[in-house]
């Protein structure tokens, strides 16, 4: 992340917000960015927002269109790197800032992944620590990335301090907390007990660690890229793209 000038010169529609296009489109110009930087280690990129925002969508997307462009892309979840649940819900099941705190180890995802990834490392990472389903420790071997790969993870409170400074690359997804709760609780009704009890989890709990996440960190700000997905369609990039060195 540099203070250099956009190299995205791909012709799109400009507002005072950014820029705007067709989902292809928008994806075309994050592989394009991302296609562009040879660092010596792989690429470490965070695709962060709050919960239900689309990340995990939008990092797939811009792993297959960097696969197309003969890129090798290694996608990981922060679901892998979780702490057991005894830990994540020692504030309490419905607690924001237990979900904050103590959902993700991000200890072991800095040594297990961005650290080996990254200037001076020896290129062998982890796909995960956890079964988040089960609940049970996951303990595999190490796989060896290519130098030229590019790392894509979504989560959660990605730029937060403990490892804010290992990425090369963040692209924001942001979505409005009522688009992203009414997307959330479509998608999670059945796994947290109805839709009633899945609007509490994203009120309570997800949506209100998002918020404490928003007021200390302002991703959004950071990111090197903010990818507005409130409409699906036509999202909004902005403009705060820099080329990287």
């Amino acid at each position: 992340m540099t203070d250099q000038q956009p190299v995205m010169k791909v012709s799109v529609k400009r507002t005072s917000g950014g820029l705007v296009a067709e989902r292809e489109h928008s994806i075309a110009l994050i592989a394009e960015y991302l296609n562009a930087p040879q660092l010596g280690h792989p690429l470490r990129v965070a695709v962060d927002g709050v919960t239900a925002s689309g990340k995990t969508t939008l990092a797939g997307e811009v792993s297959s269109a960097l696969t197309a462009l003969g890129r090798t892309t290694i996608r990981l979840s922060m679901d892998g790197f979780h702490h057991r649940r005894a830990h994540r819900y020692q504030q309490g099941r419905h607690s924001a800032a237990g979900y904050y705190n103590d959902a993700y180890d991000f200890t072991s995802f800095a040594r297990y992944v961005l650290e080996p990834l990254g200037p001076g490392g020896n290129f062998h990472y982890r796909r995960a620590v956890i079964d988040l389903a089960s609940d049970t420790p996951v303990d595999e071997s190490t796989r060896q990335a290519p130098q030229s790969a590019i790392l894509i993870v979504d989560g959660s409170f990605l730029q937060r301090p403990e490892i804010a400074e290992l990425w090369d690359v963040v692209i924001f997804v942001d979505t409005s907390f009522e688009v992203a709760r009414r997307r959330g609780v479509a998608r999670d009704a059945d796994q947290l007990g109805g839709i009633e009890e899945a609007q509490k989890a994203f009120e309570v709990r997800y949506h209100a660690a998002a918020q404490l996440y928003l007021d200390e960190v302002g991703p959004a700000d950071r990111a090197d890229l903010v990818f507005g997905n409130d409409d699906l369609e036509s999202p909004r990039l902005s403009e705060n793209i820099h080329e990287l060195t």
